[in-house]
């Protein structure tokens, strides 16, 4: 079951489209993180999804549901936490909790009792008194108690400290660990999401680049040392799989998007004989940064054509 699902998704604010026919599938459970730097269309895309802006063009279902019709009903289903997030600050932490919990019926008070302690929230505080990380908490709290099917944050790192980004990666992972919550993440910070989403789809420009499974995508990527033992071919008999194609003296350095041991050792040493062939491993962020100039480099190419 796909607990998301989007057809031609669009959103253009004037002579500005921020999403550009997106088509997406997240099924039911783990964690997918939607990746991109600024301006990529996260947090838009988020808020189609959330029905908190319509759509120019295409569709998208939530929990089954078409995001212009979500409701009351569904909305006790999700949970949502967004950096830019309005929460009645003149009430206490308690009350703010209070009043929460009035709204979900199944809100689980042994879960909000740990989260309290975990995220150390001053009850007594009103919401106006916290600092930005606290804030940020308590919308946390509030949106995981009542144990949503689907957990949404839209960029939830963003401005915080070190204690206050680890405190919250805690909580996300505690409730993302049984599998039985789906959640979906924005963010342009791949290194706090890296270590615990299990799918990735990369925006850029609003539209999809990438959307797979994180351990397929670090498969098939390896950043490629070759030491060369005499002249290399030119740069045009090169694989269209090969990006970032550089050479330091007797030193070649690419990326292989399309890796496989056997086929990749066999077309380095078919271009470059007798040379020493090394694959390294690459990180998401090294994939993404990979990504983002190799799409700068084709989005100049078109223009100058």
């Amino acid at each position: 079951m796909n607990i998301i699902e989007t057809q031609g998704l669009s959103c253009r604010y004037g002579r500005h489209e921020a999403v550009h026919d997106l088509d997406l599938r997240i099924p039911a459970g783990g964690v997918t993180a939607l990746l991109g730097p600024n301006g990529a269309g996260k947090s838009t895309t988020i808020r189609l999804l959330m029905n908190l802006i319509t759509p120019s063009a295409g569709q998208a279902r939530v929990l089954g549901v078409d995001t212009r019709r979500l409701g009351p009903a569904q909305f006790r289903r999700i949970g949502y936490v967004s950096e830019n997030q309005e929460l009645p600050r003149w009430m206490t932490v308690a009350r703010f909790l209070d009043h929460c919990r009035a709204l979900y019926p199944s809100w689980d008070r042994e879960l909000e009792g740990t989260l309290l302690k975990q995220l150390d929230l001053p009850l007594d505080r009103r919401l106006d008194q916290l600092s930005r990380g606290m804030l940020m908490k308590a919308s946390l709290l509030s949106s995981l108690a009542y144990r949503p099917e689907l957990l949404v944050l839209d960029e939830p790192f963003s401005g915080l400290d070190a204690l206050v980004r680890e405190e919250f990666m805690q909580s996300i992972l505690e409730v993302s660990a049984p599998g039985a919550w789906t959640v979906l993440i924005a963010s342009h910070d791949i290194e706090e999401v890296e270590r615990f989403c299990d799918r990735v789809v990369l925006l850029e420009a609003g539209r999809k680049r990438i959307d797979e499974n994180t351990e397929a995508l670090q498969a098939r990527f390896r950043r490629i040392e070759i030491t060369l033992a005499g002249e290399p071919p030119p740069s045009s008999a090169l694989p269209t799989n090969w990006h970032g194609y550089e050479r330091a003296g007797q030193l070649v350095r690419f990326v292989e998007s399309a890796y496989d041991r056997a086929e990749t050792e066999t077309t380095c040493r078919m271009l470059f004989p007798s040379a020493s062939v090394v694959a390294h491993p690459m990180s998401l962020r090294e994939i993404f940064i990979t990504l983002a100039r190799t799409g700068r480099a084709e989005a100049r190419e078109a223009s100058a054509a």
